[in-house]
């Protein structure tokens, strides 16, 4: 079996595969912590259902917090006798960076043009709703573009709780109208529905810009479901799209490990 490990700066997915099916996923705090204390939950994680960890013949990790990584490579040692491979510079990806400087480019943002192109071919955009909320391009011959990064959905709500002194902190869900008749339902207007507008014209701008009117868009990330699923410009919503990345980033790797 292989763990995969998505560290965000908000949350961490994991997820174990067999082969090529998932068995099984998680999604944990990313916290700072000691090493112990994070093999602690791994562990636990795999107790919980059933799996043996003995069982883990690699563990592929790709991060966005980079104090992080000592911390984990050590818990990965220690609970399951093995150095990660993480994914950075020097890894086969099978994807062309056509960026100004490659290695400005986070991890996740590359491992999910990895598995976006291997699912659905190209050219293909990604939107990662994550604590940022990211727009990735890949073209047709499977070379990773460029993109855009905007302030996360989270970010920008509490923005508005801390920044402003009489708006209250709200549940993040869609409103029945636009037309807010409360402050609640107002803020929950302008930020689900502007995000929706944010997207939509977003994904239309890479269209543009590839001259692939047709490009495939896949969306994922913690709040992808709630922004996408209203988007008329997204055609699939893969919330392992980043486990999935790890998994084929593996598979190129593993006659080198």
């Amino acid at each position: 079996m292989i763990l995969v490990i998505d560290v965000g700066n908000t949350n961490t997915a994991l997820g174990v595969y067999e082969d090529e099916k998932l068995k099984i996923n998680w999604r944990v705090t990313t916290r700072q912590q000691t090493s112990d204390e994070l093999g602690l939950i791994l562990k636990n994680l795999f107790d919980c259902e059933g799996l043996d960890r003995t069982t883990v013949s690699s563990i592929v990790v790709c991060s966005v917090v980079p104090p992080l990584m000592p911390i984990l490579e050590r818990a990965c040692e220690k609970y399951f006798g093995l150095l990660p491979l993480v994914v950075g510079p020097g890894t086969k990806t099978g994807v062309n960076i056509r960026y100004d400087n490659p290695k400005e480019v986070g991890a996740d943002r590359i491992v999910n043009a990895v598995a976006a192109y291997h699912l659905y071919g190209g050219p293909v955009i990604i939107v990662d709703f994550g604590t940022a909320t990211t727009f990735c391009a890949v073209n047709k011959h499977g070379e990773y573009m460029g993109g855009a990064i905007s302030p996360g959905i989270k970010i920008s709500t509490e923005a508005l709780f801390t920044k402003a002194a009489k708006l209250p902190r709200i549940e993040l869900d869609k409103p029945e109208k636009a037309i807010g008749r409360n402050t609640v339902s107002s803020m929950q207007s302008g930020i689900v529905y502007g995000y929706i507008g944010l997207v939509e014209y977003m994904v239309d701008k890479f269209k543009e810009e590839l001259e692939e009117p047709d490009t495939f868009t896949v969306a994922t990330g913690g709040l992808g479901r709630l922004i996408a699923s209203q988007c008329k410009n997204i055609n699939a919503i893969n919330p392992n799209l980043t486990l999935e990345g790890l998994r084929i980033i593996y598979e190129k790797n593993k006659s080198d490990l």
